[in-house]
């Protein structure tokens, strides 16, 4: 497995209460993919740098984990499925 770091950004429109399930079920899809997360950091809610699908703020989530390099694409088509994450970005740990 390789180490990799997720950021992704969940839409504004959901409550805060709301954010923690959402990263729940991200971390799900990893660990029912063979990986593990290692680290969970919350930046909390912060403005974009450009508006992305109409919205100018979003709530910003680092995750590092280790996963098997095969898994990442479907990882990632979870993200890209998913309709309260508007924004993702997945690199190996290190680069």
């Amino acid at each position: 497995m390789s180490s990799y770091e997720l950021v992704f950004i969940i839409a504004p429109t959901m409550e805060e209460d709301a954010v923690q399930p959402q990263i729940d079920t991200v971390t799900g899809w990893i660990t029912q993919l063979g990986g593990e997360v290692s680290k969970v950091n919350i930046w909390g809610r912060r403005r974009l740098a450009y508006p992305i699908k109409k919205f100018n703020e979003g709530y910003y989530v680092l995750l590092n984990m280790q996963l098997p390099t095969q898994a990442v694409r479907e990882l990632e088509t979870n993200l890209k499925i998913s309709e309260s994450v508007i924004r993702h970005m997945v690199v190996k740990a290190g680069e």
